[in-house]
């Protein structure tokens, strides 16, 4: 045989061993994916969609639990979700689209582009400042009596905008990081006056029709779409519809609805000049305080042992919650959506992100507090909180987090257990006296319960922690004025 043959022949066979070698440790990543995302949706702690995706190539692409619970409607990769605040990233790339154009000045005030608006603080705040949550801009969804009693009404945005996002700056523009949805709520303002067409157009125009991302836009809340998930939240155990929210609310900070299909071809995209050149995509994700770029989380995340760039946003509205990662060094990408309030997506995608890099993901644990609601429904408030109290401690087999039991005393709330409420509230404050929203919602839970005096101690408290709790101040001072 002639050598030049014989080395073919072994050129050939290595390399087919090597493809058929990649392709099934390739497969291996993709079942541990999806069995470590089954695991997380047993355990009633993720119910979405989830794709995730290497060198370009898409490796699992599923949805997971039901889209609609009622009618028994899976969740599968084309399924619809609301977005939540991952919107401020594309309303991110609109505003850098028109500073291309010089239609936008980064460093201009924000007095140039809405003249209508109040010129103490439009004369003082810069839109790159809005961009990256450092201008001192209020955040109206802290409103709660605005988020309760007001969230299922239609706005308009100039009126919007002037009402709830025009309230004095929380502390001078560049000098400190505070997340602000009436900031890039304000930002699709801007870009409607400058460009003479509706966010939502722009949106359509410059983004999704040039990615082709077809199954993604604003949503409309008189609208109904093919395929879209219906929101939720966990309640005391069991998925229950979450409540209306009407989506001129969260406008250009959070009202796109999509599916991981079209946020992958959002990824991709990112890594071409089709939007945006490189220089300006440069800026957009350059982060400025607390990590945080313009519309995205830039941080050095440690996996195993490396550090690995990780350009990320989450989102959390009325019944979903949603979390994009981008491990742009290594060509990796991650996306989960959850049609419910709560959940664990965070682990999640961190688990699935340490498979991606060879590494075993931690097992995911039950949540103490979906177990303690189950408990109370079962065995009232007092025998639940006494087997809590050992589940707390049994740390290999359950995890306790702040967020889900804050969670637990709201869905209590809402049943009109207020007296389960209280304690569970009660709780928390307990495990977490640091924290100075769970004295917030504590005083909210003993003020329904009538007993104003500690109300009033528990928002003092919770306004000592965190003397930039405006809404435990409004509600103080409407207690007090009750006294």
């Amino acid at each position: 045989m002639p050598k030049i043959l014989r080395f073919s022949i072994f050129f050939y066979a290595a390399l087919l061993l090597f493809v058929l070698t990649h392709h099934v440790y390739s497969q291996d990543k993709v079942q541990k994916i999806d069995e470590l995302v089954n695991q997380y949706a047993e355990l009633k702690q993720f119910n979405g969609a989830v794709l995730v995706a290497e060198e370009g190539n898409i490796i699992l692409s599923k949805g997971y639990g039901m889209a609609d619970f009622e009618n028994r409607i899976p969740n599968n990769n084309e399924t619809k979700f609301r977005l939540a605040s991952v919107t401020k990233q594309f309303t991110a790339m609109l505003v850098m689209q028109l500073v291309e154009k010089g239609k936008i000045k980064l460093e201009g005030k924000l007095s140039e582009y809405l003249p209508y608006y109040r010129k103490d603080i439009g004369e003082k705040i810069t839109i790159h400042q809005i961009l990256s949550h450092t201008s001192g801009l209020a955040n109206y969804t802290n409103n709660r009596d605005f988020m309760q009693n007001e969230s299922g009404i239609k706005a308009e945005p100039k009126e919007f905008v002037l009402k709830y996002c025009s309230e004095d700056l929380i502390f001078e523009p560049g000098t400190k990081w505070e997340y602000s949805n009436s900031g890039y709520f304000i930002l699709g303002l801007v870009i409607e006056e400058v460009t003479g067409k509706s966010w939502e157009q722009n949106l359509q125009e410059n983004i999704l029709d040039p990615v082709g991302m077809t199954n993604s836009g604003y949503e409309h809340s008189d609208k109904t779409y093919d395929n879209k998930a219906k929101g939720y939240v966990s309640s005391l155990g069991d998925f229950k519809p979450a409540r209306f929210l009407e989506m001129t609310i969260p406008y250009s900070a959070g009202s796109i609805y999509s599916t991981v299909e079209d946020m992958y071809k959002w990824d991709r995209a990112l890594y071409t000049n089709t939007l945006l050149s490189e220089p300006m995509k440069e800026i957009m994700f350059k982060p400025v305080l607390n990590n945080y770029a313009l519309g995205w989380q830039v941080i050095e995340q440690p996996i195993g042992d490396k550090k690995v760039k990780v350009v990320t946003h989450s989102g959390g509205i009325f019944g979903f919650n949603s979390l994009i990662t981008r491990l742009t060094d290594d060509n990796k990408f991650v996306m989960v959506l959850n049609n419910f309030e709560g959940g664990n997506i965070n682990q999640l995608t961190l688990g699935i992100v340490n498979i991606l890099y060879g590494l075993e993901p931690a097992k995911p644990k039950k949540s103490a507090a979906v177990e303690l609601a189950g408990l109370i429904i079962l065995k009232g408030v007092d025998n639940a909180l006494t087997e809590f109290s050992k589940m707390k401690d049994n740390k290999d087999e359950y995890v306790v987090r702040e967020r889900e039991l804050n969670q637990l005393g709201y869905n209590l709330l809402l049943e009109n257990k207020v007296t389960e409420a209280v304690k569970v509230f009660k709780l928390n404050v307990d495990l977490y006296p640091d924290s100075w929203n769970v004295y917030d919602s504590y005083g909210e839970a003993l003020a329904a319960a009538g007993d104003t005096e500690n109300a009033i101690l528990n928002y003092k408290k919770s306004i000592e922690l965190n003397p930039e709790n405006n809404g435990g101040k409004e509600m103080l001072k409407k207690l007090e004025g009750k006294k």
